[in-house]
């Protein structure tokens, strides 16, 4: 069978493949609507990770399911976090609820307290006899994570616990790359003559900055470029570790951080100690949050393409309901460097 490609997209809908290629990137500059018949045209073709909403649901009803379509029951959303200050979340929500309706579910959002976390119970919204499925985002703790892999449903986790001591939920698990772009900004910064790069974020707080802060460590090693540790800072309050930068003899060439909310506390930071960026020193985030496009100078940062991960946690969600002896499964899905004034190097 012939590979689709985003140029078959393109000739189908008697459209450019740049046109294409942003909506399936969820890139700026495209119309709602543009995006929504093109998504919608990748799924009926079967295009890369949208097959498998062919194989599982069937084209015609991955592409417009009729309103009468049979109620499948509720996909639960667990949380502790306010979504609307997570980078990537929302507009991968939006996108994946609209997918999951298709198919006939509905998605309810429960916010899991500090009392639930230390109780170790579920929201009183929560029902169990009406759940299908869970997925759970912005959720870091180890041990309430192995009681939702007890309630007999599929669990999906967008990212998760750090596994950094071989731990590992009985679950699916779906992450962005957060090594590729990590490594090659590395080696495009040494390959410039910036050989002192520290890295800010607590790496225990999730996996995504675990794995964000392993591929920098990996780099610099394969590399034979050693780290100053003093570059390194484990904590997610750059206004705590301000004076420990201003006292430093010499700033690092760069900071790589551990997503872009990090990096424009930095950025101000610097300003207050008067340091500025890039002058001083270059900065990196990761997300790609609307913030990094308006922060002065404009943060180059590692994108996450979340229509294409809304459309894997269905995948994921939906086949294992059908096959719930899969194997568990790790997802990575692909990210992209992208270069602003943040890490100008002239």
């Amino acid at each position: 069978m012939k590979r689709v490609t985003l140029q078959d997209i393109a000739d189908e809908l008697g459209i450019s493949r740049n046109t294409v290629s942003k909506a399936i990137n969820n890139s700026d500059g495209i119309a709602a609507s543009t995006r929504d018949k093109i998504l919608q045209k990748a799924v009926e073709m079967g295009y890369k990770q949208f097959s498998y909403v062919n194989s599982i649901l069937g084209s015609d009803a991955a592409a417009s399911a009729p309103a009468s379509q049979q109620y499948q029951g509720e996909i639960a959303l667990l949380t502790a976090a306010f979504l609307t200050q997570s980078h990537f979340a929302s507009t991968m929500l939006d996108k994946f609820q609209r997918e999951i309706s298709q198919a006939g579910f509905t998605m309810n959002t429960h916010r899991i307290t500090k009392e639930n976390l230390s109780t170790m119970t579920l929201p009183y919204t929560f029902r169990k006899d009406l759940v299908k499925a869970v997925i759970c985002i912005e959720m870091f703790n180890y041990e309430y994570g192995k009681m939702i892999c007890e309630l007999d449903v599929p669990v999906l986790f967008v990212d998760g616990p750090v596994k950094r001591d071989g731990s590992y939920l009985p679950a699916d698990h779906l992450f962005m790359d957060n090594t590729t772009e990590i490594t090659r900004f590395v080696n495009d910064m040494l390959a410039a003559g910036k050989k002192r790069i520290g890295f800010i974020g607590n790496y225990n707080h999730c996996q995504s900055f675990y794995e964000r802060y392993a591929a920098f460590r990996m780099a610099m090693l394969m590399a034979d470029v050693p780290v100053d540790e003093r570059f390194v800072y484990c904590t997610n309050r750059v206004d705590e570790i301000i004076e420990s930068i201003a006292g430093l003899e010499q700033l690092p060439d760069v900071f790589i951080c551990a997503n872009d909310f990090l990096a424009g506390d930095l950025i101000r930071n610097l300003f207050t100690i008067g340091k500025s960026v890039p002058e001083d020193v270059l900065v990196l985030g990761f997300d790609n949050s609307p913030e990094s496009r308006i922060y002065r100078p404009a943060l180059s940062t590692v994108h996450v393409h979340t229509q294409v991960m809304a459309i894997s946690a269905m995948q994921l969600l939906i086949s294992r309901r059908h096959e719930p002896s899969l194997d568990f499964r790790t997802v990575h899905t692909e990210t992209e460097l992208i270069y602003r004034e943040s890490t100008r190097l002239e």
